[in-house]
Formats: C-alpha cells, sequence, structure tokens
C-alpha cells in the first residue's frame, strides 16, 4: 500500500527568479514561507502557501525549455479552486495577466479558466 494522506507540494521551476516571485507572490498572492539562496547551485528555492498546499518555486541557472501545452505528455496544469472564477478572471485581466474566456465544466457544470505563468505554465482557475 503506498499511503499517501495529501500531495505534500508541487514544485516549478522558473527561468526568471524576479519575475515569477512577483507573479505568484504580488499578483496570485500566495504567502512566502521561506526563500533560500543556494550558493552552490546559485539558485533560489521559494517556499509558498496556497491555503493548506505549498509550492516550491526553484530558480537554476540555464534550465532547458520545455512543452508546456495542456495537451503535452506530463503535467497537464495546475488547478486553483476559487470562489468567483469570473471575479478572479476580472482580477488577472486588470493586471494585463492574459487568460481565456470563462469555460463551463461539462461533467460538474462549474466555472472554469486558464492563465499562464511568465514561463508558460498553464495555470487553472476552477469554480468552488
Amino acid at each position: 500500500m503506498f499511503g499517501a494522506t495529501k500531495i505534500h507540494h508541487v514544485a516549478i521551476i522558473c527561468s526568471d527568479y524576479a519575475k515569477s516571485k512577483h507573479f505568484y507572490t504580488e499578483i496570485l498572492g500566495f504567502e512566502i514561507v521561506e526563500e533560500t539562496y543556494r550558493q552552490a547551485r546559485g539558485s533560489y528555492k521559494l517556499d509558498l502557501r496556497v491555503g493548506p498546499n505549498q509550492i516550491e518555486l526553484f530558480s537554476f541557472p540555464d534550465t532547458p525549455a520545455r512543452v508546456s501545452n495542456p495537451e503535452a505528455c506530463g503535467l497537464r496544469h495546475l488547478a486553483f479552486e476559487v470562489e468567483d472564477v469570473s471575479a478572479v478572471l476580472s482580477y488577472l485581466r486588470g493586471l494585463d495577466v492574459e487568460a481565456e474566456d470563462i469555460r463551463i465544466d461539462e461533467i460538474t457544470g462549474k466555472q472554469f479558466t486558464f492563465f499562464r505563468d511568465p514561463d508558460n505554465l498553464p495555470l487553472e482557475v476552477y469554480q468552488r
């Protein structure tokens, strides 16, 4: 038996640490838990709180590009539950974050939309 009880964290590697830190903390409003500069690696690790969950934002020198389309093989996207998708969409667009129009999940009937982080990682907001 595997025995996992929850997802502990999601790790994201960014190409521009300052830009991504601003996006995740100032635009998305995630709380900084801890920020560490790792001299030997020339990289940062930023722990962010997202409700009861955590995102680890990493920077590494000279990271290779990766396919990021939602239908590419691998992790499809990262979704955040929100109360009001329409309000979040207006908020993001007000900060010049490009986001798709609202869609309706044909299975649940709930609203959702996609936007992207500074490295083109597909992110979703999904109605609670």
